[in-house]
Formats: C-alpha cells, sequence, structure tokens
C-alpha cells in the first residue's frame, strides 16, 4: 500500500523535554526552548508527530509505567491547548542488564534497535522516505536507519556528543526549533 503519510519521529528526553534522567513527575517536566512553536511549525508542514523514547527507569523500578502514561497524557493535553496533535507514542521500559524481572532483556525495541519505530510506520502507514527521526544521541538515530529513516537530525538540546565524531549524512541542529524553521524554509 502506497501513502502519502510523513513523519517526524521524535525521541523525548532531550528534543522535546529538557533531559532530566528517568524523569516522570510532571513538576520536573520542562519544554526545551520553543519546543511547543517547533512542533507546531511542523505539524503545519504536514508532518504526524510521533514520540518513541526509550525508559530503562521502568525497568531498573525508579517509577512505574502508569507513572509514564500519566506524564505522556498530561504532556499530550498541554500540546493539544497549543493545537499541537501527537499521532502517537511508543516506549521501551527493558534494559538488557540494569533492569529486573519482565523488563530485563535483550529486545527488538530498545533504540538503537528499531522496533518501535517499526511497528509505528507499520501501523500508521509511514512513508520512511518522506520521514525525518529527530534525537539528541546517536542511538535514536541508529535505530531510525535500521528502520529505513535516512533523514536523521541530531540537536544538541540533551545529551552532549563530539561533532567530530557524528556521521557526516546526519544533520546537526542546535534545537528542535531550528530544525522546523529550516525544513519550514526548505518546504
Amino acid at each position: 500500500m502506497s501513502t502519502d503519510r510523513k513523519a517526524i519521529f521524535l525521541d523525548r528526553d532531550g528534543v522535546i523535554n529538557q533531559e532530566i534522567n528517568y524523569l516522570h513527575k510532571i513538576e520536573d517536566f520542562k519544554f526545551t526552548d520553543n519546543c511547543i512553536s517547533a512542533l507546531k511549525l511542523l505539524q503545519s508542514a504536514g508532518y504526524s508527530l510521533f514520540i518513541v523514547t526509550n525508559q530503562a527507569g521502568i525497568g531498573r523500578g525508579y517509577y512505574s509505567e502508569s507513572d509514564f502514561h500519566n506524564l505522556m497524557n498530561w504532556l499530550n493535553t498541554e500540546l493539544a491547548k497549543h493545537g499541537v496533535n501527537i499521532t502517537d507514542i511508543e516506549f521501551c521500559p527493558h534494559h538488557p542488564t540494569g533492569a529486573t524481572g519482565i523488563y530485563k532483556r535483550y529486545c527488538t525495541c530498545r533504540k538503537p534497535k528499531p522496533g518501535m519505530l517499526l511497528k509505528l510506520i507499520g501501523k500508521h502507514d509511514v512513508d520512511v522516505s518522506k520521514s525525518f527521526m529527530v534525537g539528541d544521541k546517536f542511538s535514536d538515530l541508529e535505530a531510525a536507519e535500521a528502520a529505513g529513516i535516512e533523514k536523521c537530525i541530531l540537536v544538541k538540546t540533551g545529551h552532549a556528543f563530539r561533532t567530530e565524531n557524528t556521521p557526516s549524512r546526519w544533520q546537526i541542529f542546535d534545537s528542535l526549533f531550528s530544525f522546523a524553521q529550516k525544513l519550514n524554509q526548505d518546504s
């Protein structure tokens, strides 16, 4: 089936919100600068917005899946107040060594594996040739490439990375907003 659905896949921590280790409380959530404006620009350019996020804090027992869903419901409500719709969210609670119980395992969903992206691509019939992945870590973009997404954006608002170690095929932007502005100019 052919589709015209183009998408922006977004890591959460360090892209949408300021990087806080194991964020799970609403009162600790802070948007990155101009994030909402960026999401509005991307949405107005015809992109469906998706969040794909590793959440090893669940597997490590720092917070529950319920805590995660409460925060994401709050986030969706806040974004909706500004006319932003997140089409769907996928998260991975697993960790191969640091988790406990059912969460301690190697899986296909934890980035840099592509499982979360592949699930969303199939479920929503996304055209990967027209889509982007925006992340703050190499593992975000490695997952995207493994899922067939070639347009990979690394932003400087989250985890630090060495520019000289970044593959030249990836574009680097100061923030989600600077990427959204550039994409809007090019459209």
